[in-house]
């Protein structure tokens, strides 16, 4: 147990959350001055945050970056580096301690990084994490129900996030540009935080994605802004990943990329880590993993899969422990509204009851309409409800494992255990074929 997890073992979680941010200025303070400044005052900055798509944007973005020729550092939820030189973020957190982000800002210095995309979660932003980053464009790809454990009230949620935009406001140094989804309520609000707001959206902004066109492989649409059309290509499946494609052109633009270094940028990209990934493994029926977690991310998965899916589609998936609770049930409602049959296991329980979660997921699947032992499954053990859903599916149905998808880790009452979903439904499928 380090000195952190000790304090807030003893210290009432209330007192804690008031004085851990802090904790992390003071860390930041004392890490800069040792190291002269900000490892990243001279690289250009681009912060991404959102409850949904943050990543995947963060990867598009990166890749522009590559493809176009600049040395670009990328920090995000399931990989950190430089260039093609990517590596695994093991952690289970967006954005690591400032000990941590101050040694990983050195080392992409010395590879001489001129650039870097920034995942930017609520949670660094309210504790100061990422209080020495010189932002010189943030972005903001939506805003929905999550982290209310932390934040408390969803006014506070979206306060955090949007103090990304101030801080790239603040920067003399930087671009003080802000690209903001449109189609999100919370638009006008990250408009007014930063001096040049780009908006983009499908129903509003200066840059608007038109003649749509999805498949289970990805999606094509022109992206029409003021003065120029973009043709593009994105091979990440989900109506999501268009509005994802959108602010990664917005991006590009914004910072004088050329129409040809934006689409051959994202056309680029062939997949993320633990997004929409697909297990292949000889079986007749489609097995997706996928990060979702969210009611948000759970609504527009399940309405984008539901009409290509041919015969079932079962969903299994968890909530996890201490962490926002008042979703659980909503999840269990969607997943039991757009899924034939639910299977209901752990994620992360830590030191959480994990019978109790999966109980207050069900009821929001029984609030849909589904029957335990019928169409609505609990399996506690996570490996043994992926083998139970696998064995449930039959020739054209799709199956979606959800909440892990990248993580390399699974949190149990008893501390971290390896995980690989992917490797892991790949090997039971191949051991059952």
């Amino acid at each position: 147990m380090n000195l952190r997890s000790a304090v807030k073992a003893i210290i009432p979680k209330s007192l804690f959350r008031k004085i851990e941010p802090a904790g992390h200025l003071m860390e930041a303070v004392l890490f800069n001055t040792l190291s002269g400044g900000s490892p990243a005052k001279d690289m250009q900055v681009i912060g991404v945050t959102g409850t949904n798509g943050k990543t995947t944007t963060c990867f598009l973005i990166h890749k522009m970056l590559t493809e176009a020729g600049y040395n670009a550092g990328l920090m995000t939820t399931v990989a950190y580096g430089v260039g093609n030189d990517i590596r695994p973020q093991v952690q289970h957190m967006t954005n690591v301690p400032v000990p941590e982000l101050i040694k990983r800002l050195k080392r992409m210095k010395k590879r001489g990084a001129d650039w870097l995309v920034l995942e930017v979660t609520s949670h660094a932003l309210a504790q100061y994490r990422v209080w020495s980053i010189p932002f010189s464009v943030a972005a903001m790809t939506n805003v929905t129900h999550e982290h209310l454990d932390y934040h408390g009230t969803f006014k506070n949620y979206l306060s955090a996030k949007r103090k990304l935009f101030r801080l790239a406001d603040n920067n003399d140094h930087g671009l003080r540009i802000g690209v903001i989804n449109g189609d999100d309520p919370s638009a006008k609000a990250f408009a007014s935080d930063i001096a040049v707001p780009i908006i983009y959206g499908v129903k509003h902004g200066d840059i608007k994605a038109k003649n749509v066109q999805t498949t289970p492989e990805g999606s094509r649409f022109t992206a029409k802004g003021p003065e120029e059309e973009y043709d593009i290509v994105c091979n990440l499946p989900g109506s999501f990943n268009v509005y994802n494609a959108l602010a990664a052109v917005s991006v590009g633009r914004a910072i004088g990329l050329d129409k040809k270094q934006i689409e051959q940028g994202i056309s680029a990209l062939r997949s993320v880590e633990g997004r929409m990934t697909k297990v292949e493994a000889g079986q007749d029926f489609s097995v997706i993993v996928d990060f979702a977690h969210t009611p948000d991310s759970f609504e527009k998965l399940f309405r984008d899969i539901k009409p290509m899916v041919k015969g079932k589609l079962i969903a299994m998936f968890g909530s996890a422990g201490r962490r926002d609770e008042a979703k659980r049930v909503v999840q269990g409602e969607l997943a039991g509204k757009y899924c034939d049959e639910v299977v209901i296991t752990e994620e992360d329980d830590r030191d959480i009851d994990g019978t109790e979660i999966m109980n207050q997921i069900a009821g929001g699947a029984e609030k849909a309409g589904k029957t335990r032992d019928k169409n609505l499954f609990l399996v506690h053990n996570r490996e043994e409800a992926i083998k139970f859903t696998l064995s449930r599916a039959k020739k054209g149905d799709t199956v979606l494992l959800l909440g892990k998808g990248h993580e390399k880790t699974i949190e149990r009452a008893d501390g971290e255990h390896p995980w690989d979903e992917v490797a892991l439904a790949t090997k039971i499928l191949r051991d059952e074929t």
